[in-house]
């Protein structure tokens, strides 16, 4: 009787080993839709002062007031998702979130990745699972560098994260986000949640992540830390520092 328990011990033991998420992955909730990320949920009071080109893979959103009359406003993440990257990225990007959404359409789990550029505040963590509608920052200007916008982008390839000059800038890597929104403002599998991959990024000693309510702003003294990121594009990558500042 008691070798009869210790097997079954052994055999649930090693159900759960098996059944339990690789390192690399974790679960998230399934988007029930997407919205824009500037005045929720469908940008009343801003407009795309530019859209997605063959250089600039993604949209600028400007206040209707001009100028730097949206500094401080809202951003929100599109829709349910795990934030990959919350941190200052320096170059033309500034602070930065990218967010992992995973969503069913005809049937088949899909994946993307949503990111905010030059942000006045990041008000998110690496790790933490975020909603639709949930404030995620608020626009800024990269130190002065622009006109104070939200540059945002919605990626295919989950592998770009900030190092964007190494992929092709097509509708291979990039969706058009308006479009790519406009067709997924409803979805099905609300309720449900899913594996997503992470750790997909090379992003190198860029800067280290905020660990506290008052490093979430920006900091131009921190100092740079590593992030693990095995899923490097090709092994001579390194982060452009000049092709990145057209945002």
């Amino acid at each position: 009787m008691r070798r009869w328990f210790f097997w079954m011990a052994m055999f649930l033991f090693a159900a759960l080993l098996s059944a339990a998420p690789r390192a690399d992955q974790i679960r998230t909730r399934v988007a029930d839709g997407f919205d824009e990320p500037v005045g929720k949920p469908d940008a009343d009071g801003y407009y795309k002062s530019r859209g997605f080109l063959s250089y600039h893979p993604g949209e600028d959103w400007n206040g209707l007031g001009g100028g730097g009359s949206d500094l401080g406003a809202p951003v929100y993440a599109i829709g349910h998702g795990y934030v990959t990257f919350a941190r200052d990225a320096r170059m033309g990007w500034g602070n930065v979130v990218l967010i992992r959404h995973v969503y069913m359409e005809n049937g088949t789990l899909n994946t993307v990745d949503s990111m905010y550029a030059h942000l006045d505040r990041i008000l998110v963590r690496e790790g933490q699972q975020v909603t639709r509608g949930q404030q995620v920052g608020t626009i800024g200007t990269n130190r002065g560098m622009y006109v104070a916008h939200l540059h945002f982008e919605i990626r295919k390839n989950l592998y770009i994260g900030i190092n964007r000059s190494a992929f092709p800038r097509d509708l291979v890597n990039y969706f058009k986000p308006s479009v790519f929104i406009s067709s997924h403002r409803k979805l099905p599998g609300g309720g449900r949640s899913a594996m997503i991959v992470i750790n997909t990024y090379n992003t190198g000693t860029i800067t280290s992540a905020p660990t506290d309510e008052s490093s979430m702003r920006k900091s131009p003294n921190a100092k740079p830390s590593p992030m693990k990121s095995p899923a490097a594009p090709r092994k001579d990558f390194r982060v452009n520092r000049f092709e990145d500042l057209g945002l």
